[in-house]
């Protein structure tokens, strides 16, 4: 018994501390029926740092420590004027670009509308301007073959000079009719031509339709922008839990990302134990657990084993020597089944009593 004496008090000086919880739970344990392990701990929980993503003021604070607050819930609010103004230009730019846009289309549309009805009016036109010349042309052949006819009669006494006169003048008219409807066929040529760059006029609009609406969608997104930064000054809840830290107050200038609130899950909490090496073998994801508090002895709540580290803490070296085995201490973690009126806190000590055998009874810690 004395030689035991000498070995524990040798362990306690080695491990410190930390070995001496370790080799307490270890000692303690060895007190419950095999089939039991007893281990002690501090209940945690996971926590959530609420934090804003855009600097500000803040201007409403909307939960302190112990409120309770539901995912989605409103917290803070920074403030936003500045947020607001850039939404509103920013909007204005939209609705700016689309009035732009849909002058466009319309601009577009007539287009399409008038190019091919001006192109048919100038093919018409050319069309008629032909006629117009191969008419002049056989006019003025007519014309001219009287003319050389009557000239010739009266050389010979066989036409009057006025018939000649008449004759001729009628060939010299229909020469000027020939220059004059040569002159309304390069004309209309010309408007036809002008009239078949409006297919270029209508690609040309098109293009600009495409760069309008690219601007508008630039502006879109810029004004999607502006709503996100607006939206994300309202700053809620990422998880339902309880606020257990409050670093800022109304009125303070926070940075991005700074840290404003802490919340934990009351709901899912769990006890983090140590358990030695000489056991730790025994152990395995989801065996069962109670869980036991001073304030509450007679009301353990359900647990289950979810973690069990891979690696030892506390550990000086590499052990050789069965003694030496109880250095090793291993982290495990045993998660609530539930909180009942939240009466299991984070910090708050407790007792496990965790059970590797189903056919050994539960017993309170020792």
């Amino acid at each position: 018994m004395k030689k035991q004496s000498i070995v524990v008090a040798a362990l306690v000086v080695a491990l410190g501390g930390g070995g001496y919880v370790a080799l307490d739970q270890w000692t303690r344990s060895r007190g419950v029926p095999d089939g039991l392990i007893q281990a002690n701990g501090r209940i945690e929980g996971d926590h959530v740092t609420v934090a804003s993503k855009f600097p500000g003021r803040i201007q409403e604070l909307l939960a302190r420590e112990g409120a309770t607050v539901t995912v989605g819930q409103v917290l803070i609010r920074l403030d936003d004027n500045q947020a607001r103004a850039r939404l509103d230009q920013a909007r204005h730019a939209v609705e700016s670009l689309e009035a732009q846009v849909q002058a466009a289309y319309t601009t577009l549309a007539v287009l399409n509308l008038d190019v091919p009805l001006a192109i048919e009016r100038a093919e018409a036109e050319v069309a008629k301007a032909k006629d117009d010349v191969a008419k002049a042309r056989s006019v003025e052949k007519e014309a001219r073959s009287d003319a050389l006819r009557f000239k010739e009669l009266a050389a010979k006494d066989e036409a009057s000079i006025q018939q000649r006169e008449q004759a001729a003048m009628r060939w010299e008219v229909a020469q000027k009719e020939i220059n004059s409807s040569r002159s309304s066929l390069t004309q209309a040529t010309k408007e036809l031509a002008q009239a078949e760059l409006g297919w270029k006029r209508i690609h040309a609009k098109e293009a600009d339709v495409t760069a309008l609406e690219r601007q508008r969608d630039q502006a879109d997104a810029l004004l999607d922008e502006a709503e996100s930064v607006l939206k994300d000054l309202t700053i809620t809840a990422p998880t339902s839990g309880t606020v257990t830290t409050r670093m800022v107050d109304v009125g303070e200038v926070v940075a991005a990302g700074a840290p404003l609130l802490e919340l934990v899950d009351l709901d899912r909490l769990y006890l983090k134990v140590y358990v030695p090496e000489v056991l730790i073998g025994k152990l395995r994801l989801d065996l069962p657990a109670r869980i036991y508090t001073d304030a509450f002895p007679d009301q353990p709540g359900e647990a289950t084993v979810r973690y069990i580290a891979s690696k030892a803490e506390f550990t000086p070296k590499e052990v050789q020597t069965s003694d030496e085995r109880v250095k090793l201490i291993y982290a495990v973690k045993l998660y609530l089944a539930g909180n009942p009126d939240h009466r299991f806190t984070p910090g708050l000590p407790a007792d496990a009593i965790i059970r590797w055998r189903e056919d050994v009874a539960w017993v309170k810690p020792k």
